[in-house]
This record gives C-alpha cells, sequence and structure tokens, in this order.
C-alpha cells in the first residue's frame, strides 16, 4: 500500500528522471545542430517541441510539490500551534 511517505518519494524520483531525460534531450539537440539534412531537421523540430511540453509539465509538477510542501508546513505549525519560526525549525528536527 502506498503512504504519503512512498508517494512523496515517488514524485520526487519522477521530477529528478524528467529533469535528466530534458537535460539529455537538450544535449542532443546542441550535439545535433550541424547536421540539416530534412529528416534530422524534422527528428529536432519534434523533439524541440516535446521538450517544451516536458519543461511546462516538469514546471507544473514542482508547482504542485510545493504546494504541498507549503500546505503541510501550514497544517504542522496550526497542529502544534508554533508561534515563532525558532520553534517551528526545533520541531522539525526532533
Amino acid at each position: 500500500m502506498e503512504t504519503p511517505e512512498t508517494r512523496v518519494q515517488s514524485q520526487e524520483q519522477l521530477i529528478g528522471d524528467l529533469r535528466l531525460v530534458i537535460e539529455n534531450a537538450e544535449e542532443l539537440l546542441k550535439n545535433t545542430d550541424q547536421y540539416s539534412s530534412e529528416l534530422y531537421q524534422s527528428a529536432r523540430t519534434k523533439l524541440s517541441l516535446a521538450l517544451e511540453a516536458a519543461n511546462e509539465e516538469l514546471s507544473r509538477f514542482e508547482d504542485a510539490q510545493l504546494e504541498r510542501m507549503m500546505a503541510a508546513t501550514r497544517l504542522a505549525n496550526e497542529q502544534f500551534a508554533d508561534r515563532s519560526g525558532e520553534s517551528r525549525i526545533l520541531r522539525a528536527f526532533h
């Protein structure tokens, strides 16, 4: 059964994997710029469009992850009645 902790780890892994794929694809685009045949240019155009979509999706993933983290922090602050930043930090390390 998936727990919230394993779900977060899975999402972080997905984001990391997506970043790596994007970096590799961008490197591939840079390294194939000298090829001018129609076939290469068509493939590069398709890859460029896919990269744009992947970057947008990565941004949405990161925004959603940040929102979840902020919501969890707010909930914990309310639950433990943290009144200062110091109390929040100390609780985080217990």
